[in-house]
């Protein structure tokens, strides 16, 4: 039986030709928003790998959108400037199609780069750190500083800065867009009780909640070309009673495919302290509930890293994608195994053909 995990999807105008998607990694390895030597090297090897789509990083659409100092921006000319350098080099050896996660991380941004030592604390002024926002004045932390509650010029500068940033990703040739809804994130601060408790239209009622991250949605739409595919990666569970719940999660899609969504990246967590019982394909029912209940494609998430399991994701048809994060820092040539468990075929770079063990390749090149 062919494998399904193998066959091509087509979102809009664009047709992938397997149904792996490197998900999207933050590196902490940016300078002022800007591209590095780095993600030159990070995102030119995954490209290389053989997945259907390579989404990169989320990417702030403005300064204080960003998780910390160190993350990739997408709002002034120098940011463009050092991702199409990152994209001229990936392209000329790939063909394969490259997204972006569009993000604001609201009030938990102005984090310390893990990296230091020093923990995922909140970045001071002197570290570089800045006045965080988020739908209401409330710390993810207790020793984390409050949020400034957004006010209406606030919704229209973030929701600016989405097409902004949009309209770079045109520029650049981006073939696919995804919003960062989940994690805790200023979006999915907006969807969650945890985060929101407005009390104005923007609060309360789950119709309200939605009315924001719609409001970046159809902002975001109309900016990007109709042949080009968006999405949103949103939670399917706070693991929170009082947070959303997946009920709430496949109302969430159903407004967002009523406006053109083309498909839902399945995550959760992120908006308090909870208890997650992780493992392999934690999250995938939840993927599952959203296509069933929006009737619209869906990407897997959480720990999948068996070729086997990915295929059995596909094949029961409980997503129609698989997003790989983890899997890919540890096997950059996940897909490349993969084909070879499950006995498929695929096109691999010349100089690595003596590598691979099945590729369309000329007999010459083994």
């Amino acid at each position: 039986m062919a494998s399904q995990l193998f066959s091509p999807i087509q979102l809009r105008g664009l047709t992938l030709p397997n149904r792996i998607v490197i998900a999207p990694m933050c590196e902490f390895s940016a300078e002022n928003g800007n591209a590095t030597d780095w993600h030159l090297i990070h995102l030119g090897h995954l490209a290389l790998s053989g997945a259907g789509l390579l989404i990169i990083e989320a990417t702030g659409v403005e300064p204080r959108g960003r998780i910390t100092p160190e993350c990739l921006g997408l709002y002034n000319d120098e940011n463009e400037a050092a991702l199409a350098r990152v994209l001229e080099v990936a392209r000329k050896y790939s063909k394969m199609p490259i997204g972006l996660q569009l993000g604001h991380a609201g009030r938990k941004g102005s984090l310390r780069n893990p990296a230091d030592g020093q923990g995922r604390g909140h970045a001071t002024e002197a570290e570089g750190g800045w006045q965080t926002i988020g739908p209401s004045p409330l710390p993810f932390a207790a020793d984390w500083p409050a949020p400034k509650e957004m006010d209406r010029q606030d919704m229209d500068e973030v929701s600016a800065a989405f097409v902004q940033a949009t309209v770079r990703c045109e520029r650049l040739g981006i073939d696919l867009l995804e919003i960062h809804g989940a994690h805790g994130y200023l979006i999915s601060s907006f969807l969650s009780p945890l985060a929101n408790q407005r009390h104005d239209s923007y609060g309360g009622s789950l119709e309200n909640r939605m009315r924001f991250p719609l409001e970046v949605f159809e902002a975001v739409r109309a900016a990007w070309p109709e042949h080009k595919p968006l999405g949103v990666r949103f939670n399917g569970t706070d693991w929170d009673e009082r947070g959303i719940s997946t009920e709430e999660a496949v109302l969430f899609g159903q407004a967002l495919a009523a406006r053109g969504c083309d498909y839902a990246d399945i995550s959760s967590g992120g908006n308090g302290f909870a208890k997650i019982p992780s493992g392999p394909g934690y999250q995938v029912r939840f993927a599952s509930r959203v296509k069933d209940g929006a009737v619209m494609p869906t990407m897997a998430v959480g720990l999948i890293r068996e070729p086997a399991h990915a295929e059995a994701i596909i094949a029961s048809g409980q997503a129609d994608m698989v997003a790989i994060g983890r899997g890919f820092l540890n096997d950059p040539r996940w897909p490349w195994h993969a084909a070879e468990e499950l006995g498929v075929r695929i096109e691999v770079p010349f100089p690595y053909s003596r590598a691979a063990t099945r590729a369309d390749i000329p007999s010459y090149a083994r």
